[in-house]
């Protein structure tokens, strides 16, 4: 290494957030593009014979087929893993690619898993119906209560999985208190840290082994592609996820990568306006005739206003209330609102709400939905960039419409 290459290597390391965001795994083609370049291949061709046996067998660097990697999808991974302090990311088409790879890369027929019970639908259905096809155990247990955690643990237990904030009703998850338990039992931990973002928290600083995201969500933060990310220690990806990964074929598509790159460049300033906004919104809905109930982890009445504080640097961009009548009161609000848009998606620019009980959750069993808390009158607002004066006229107006 070079005297320059070693003192910019210490530059680097020095990077404040942003300018990682901004900055880090970006590589440079000899054209010297100021953006990073997009390499749209499915293949890559060999100097010689000798060169490519020699990449085949794993003795020689150099991209082999876009499945595998490419050099725009390893520049994201290379961005993403240093925002969150991981050692190794592999991106992914989707965020339920990412998460149902992390799982099943690691476990067999026999093994056990115990996950929290307030998830995201996809996720909830391959832990309650997917895994057990293939002889997985599981085990669903209510996530703050430690000592169902304890309870659920077994010899055969592999990992444990959940998401904090949890979808849709923003119950958190103490994951220090939750790591300890699982690496008692020696079990990995696997958090969907989606709705925090790498910013507002950082999972495995408090224990975690692996993290994964949908990028569709925050990281695109526009609503124009799919992706996904599992990040984790250098020897779970080389020896347990990249051989799932390149023989099944979750990778993302480099336009995909290139997309979710200029997305990080951004993401630490829409958040930050996202927060808040959804700060002022929860706290307009808390005071407004008709809503029942306001969920936001930033507020004091929040039931674990103190775990958000040990865990979470913001409340996120998600609030969930809900409103007096029912689901007949909530289809009259979202169907009145004329700037918030109905959709299922989140961590968009555009305000978006959605009704979680028929569409997210709707594979719930009812009986089961009420028990953890999403019920006919909750809604679900993912809140964007706009002026949140004009978010809270469209929400009063609506509620009113009630």
């Amino acid at each position: 290494m070079s005297e320059d290459d070693r003192r910019s290597g210490e530059r680097r390391r020095r990077w404040r957030q942003q300018t990682r965001m901004v900055r880090d795994g970006q590589v440079r083609s000899p054209h010297g593009e100021t953006a990073e370049a997009m390499y749209l291949t499915s293949g890559y061709v060999y100097e010689s014979a000798e060169q490519a046996r020699d990449r085949f067998k794993g003795d020689a660097d150099g991209y082999i087929y876009s499945r595998y990697g490419n050099p725009t999808v390893t520049m994201f991974e290379d961005r993403l893993a240093a925002l969150e302090g991981a050692e190794a990311c592999r991106a992914t088409a989707s965020g339920m690619s990412a998460v149902f790879a992390s799982l099943m890369c690691q476990l067999n027929a026999g093994d056990h898993v115990v996950a929290s019970r307030v998830l995201f639908g996809s996720c909830h259905v391959i832990v309650a119906e997917l895994l057990p096809r293939y002889g997985i155990e599981t085990t669903l247990v209510d996530g703050p209560d430690l000592d169902q955690w304890r309870a659920a643990m077994r010899p055969n237990t592999r990992c444990v999985f959940f998401e904090t904030p949890a979808n849709p009703t923003l119950e958190l998850i103490d994951i220090q208190a939750v790591c300890e338990i699982a690496h008692e039992a020696g079990a990995r931990v696997i958090v969907d840290n989606v709705f925090a973002t790498p910013l507002l928290q950082k999972p495995m600083e408090l224990g975690a082994d692996i993290v994964v995201y949908s990028a569709t969500k925050h990281i695109d933060g526009q609503g124009r592609v799919l992706g996904g990310a599992i990040l984790s220690d250098q020897k779970f990806c080389d020896e347990e996820l990249i051989p799932l990964y390149r023989h099944t074929g979750p990778s993302m598509s480099p336009f995909n990568a290139w997309v979710l790159l200029k997305g990080l460049e951004t993401l630490e300033l829409r958040v930050a306006r996202m927060c808040d906004n959804a700060a002022e919104v929860a706290r307009m809905l808390a005071e407004t005739p008709g809503v029942l109930k306001t969920l936001y982890p930033e507020r004091p009445d929040f039931p674990q206003a103190e775990l958000y504080r040990r865990q979470m640097s913001r409340g996120s961009t998600l609030v969930s209330f809900e409103v007096e009548g029912g689901r007949e009161a909530a289809f009259r609000l979202l169907n009145a609102l004329e700037t918030i848009d109905i959709s299922n998606n989140l961590g968009d620019a555009k305000s978006l709400i959605t009704h979680p009980a028929t569409t997210t959750h709707q594979r719930f069993p009812p009986e089961e939905r009420e028990a953890v808390g999403i019920t006919e009158g909750l809604v679900r607002m993912s809140v964007g960039l706009e002026d949140v004066e004009d978010l809270k006229d469209d929400l009063r107006a609506a509620i009113a419409a009630i």
